[in-house]
């Protein structure tokens, strides 16, 4: 009986794509005019923009605890453990309720924190299913993804401030000027929290600002990694034309040549909080199997 993983929607992994490479998956909650859907259940993506757009009221909210341990008691019916991959402890109490959830399963069900988000934690996904394949027990997994914790980092800038400003992260004043001067947030996910970077006029100086950060990581704090190829880069957006995606794609693809990208839209439930029109950068460290 081998080691299942199981990780959240926050990841970017949908349902299809779960099921293709063996992963059970967790559908984040949000709410939107007060009205809970989940993440790839019960509202397309199209329509969620277009209620933002609209003027809804949207917010996020966690797993309910009860779908959780019913997942966990399945998956332990025909596997000897599970490794939960939740988003970051550092941007959202999900993963310390799964912690204290999985307190009562003595040891089988192993809660990784390695404070990661969206693209980040999709990578981990892979590295886990990667070494639950190599037979390792869902202790081991959860040591191997939370000793990586910190060889990850995302840049993300933001269309309009005014869903941060809605999610309290800036104050009304701060939105009003910033939304007449043209002003783009450049934020940064590096460890466990969300922390603002840079503040720039205009979403192509943002964009510059995300690859030339991106660049200076991967010269200094990733740079080991980079050199010995295990260094994964990641491009997301949410809500953006094919048009602004591929340019967006093109640019970090010029500026690190030779570099494989993985691409992916951000969550919803992370679009609550960035709204449409943003862009995101990320760069992780990935793990290469041991038998070569």
């Amino acid at each position: 009986m081998a080691t299942a993983i199981m990780t959240d929607s926050n990841s970017g992994i949908t349902a299809q794509e779960a099921e293709r490479i063996g992963v059970a998956l967790a559908a984040m909650p949000f709410l939107v005019n007060g009205e809970t859907y989940h993440e790839g259940v019960d509202l397309p993506r199209d329509q969620f923009f277009q209620l933002l757009r609209n003027g809804a009221s949207v917010s996020t909210s966690q797993v309910e605890p009860g779908s959780l341990i019913r997942a966990w008691e399945n998956l332990l019916l025909n596997h000897d453990g599970v490794v939960y991959i939740p988003m970051s402890s550092g941007l959202s109490g999900s993963c310390v309720t799964a912690a204290a959830l999985a307190s009562g399963f003595n040891g089988r069900v192993q809660v990784v924190d390695n404070h990661r988000i969206s693209v980040t934690q999709r990578q981990s996904v892979y590295d886990a299913v990667g070494l639950a394949q190599e037979g390792r027990t869902a202790l081991e997994i959860k040591e191997a993804l939370e000793a990586d914790a910190y060889y990850a980092g995302i840049y993300i800038a933001v269309d309009t401030l005014e869903y941060l400003r809605k999610g309290g992260r800036l104050s009304g004043a701060e939105s009003l000027v910033g939304t007449v001067l043209q002003i783009k947030p450049v934020l940064q996910i590096s460890g466990e929290k969300l922390v603002p970077f840079r503040k720039v006029r205009g979403m192509k100086a943002a964009r510059k600002v995300m690859v030339e950060a991106m660049l200076t990581d991967a010269k200094g704090l990733f740079r080991d990694f980079c050199r010995w190829g295990e260094m994964q880069l990641m491009v997301s957006y949410s809500d953006v034309s094919d048009e602004v995606r591929d340019s967006w794609l093109e640019e970090v693809a010029a500026a690190f040549p030779g570099l494989s990208i993985v691409h992916a839209p951000l969550a919803l439930s992370i679009c609550c909080h960035t709204g449409p029109g943003a862009l995101g950068i990320g760069m992780c460290h990935f793990h290469t199997p041991t038998n070569g």
